[in-house]
């Protein structure tokens, strides 16, 4: 038996889908802009000289890179209110979200700043830069520059892996997905129309961040 397809029987849930949508990308900017601050920072620390908390760093980039990013999440929610840190279903995804691209975007952009030529910490030395001048204005720039195109795609990963946080309750897009999936039981019509948005969501966003790489890094397309 053929079972006829319905898409029109979603169109009263558009606004559940937009409104999983919009907090998506508000989730989406600010572990972007959180995780890349951190990755910076644990870039800056990870190549200095060794030190305890550049070993600090490292163990806890080893430790995220290496365990699935839905048993982080669930040791934010479940295991941090064991030792008090008790926080709500949006700020645990965050928090989450702002973790796990700090590890990877930490190693992208070291990667980066090991390629720089030793020349241009002694310019900056020359000029009469403090060390943390030197790395802001002459060693961060062409770095970021480096690696700017692998960091966007760990910026999308990042993003396409909020459909995890639906699993603690997080009114994303993917939870409304499976909201209106299970009152309509349109299963396919819900998950492909889903598919889509995420889509064109990872392309806007690599188009949007790799236009700002082009304006602000000089990043060549």
């Amino acid at each position: 038996m053929t079972e006829q397809l319905d898409f029109s029987a979603l169109w009263p849930h558009w606004p559940e889908l937009l409104a999983g949508l919009w907090v998506t990308i508000q989730l989406t900017v600010m572990a972007t802009v959180g995780g890349l601050a951190t990755g910076i920072v644990g870039a800056a620390i990870r190549s200095g000289r060794t030190t305890w908390y550049s070993r600090i760093w490292g163990a806890y980039v080893e430790i995220i890179r290496n365990t699935p990013f839905v048993v982080q999440l669930f040791f934010i929610v479940f295991g941090l209110p064991n030792l008090g840190l008790k926080m709500t279903a949006g700020e645990a995804a965050l928090l989450a979200m702002v973790v796990n691209l700090g590890a990877y975007s930490t190693e992208i952009i070291r990667a980066g700043i090991q390629v720089t030529p030793k020349g241009q910490w002694e310019a900056g030395r020359v000029l009469g830069l403090t060390r943390l001048q030197t790395f802001i204005r002459v060693v961060l720039p062409p770095a970021l520059q480096r690696i700017y195109p692998a960091l966007v795609s760990q910026c999308i990963i990042v993003m396409l892996g909020s459909s995890v946080v639906s699993q603690v309750s997080y009114e994303e897009l993917t939870f409304a997905a499976n909201l209106i999936q299970s009152r309509t039981f349109l299963s396919f019509e819900v998950y492909l129309v889903t598919t889509g948005i995420y889509l064109a969501l990872s392309i806007t966003l690599r188009q949007l961040m790799m236009a700002a790489g082009r304006k602000w890094l000089g990043v060549q397309a």
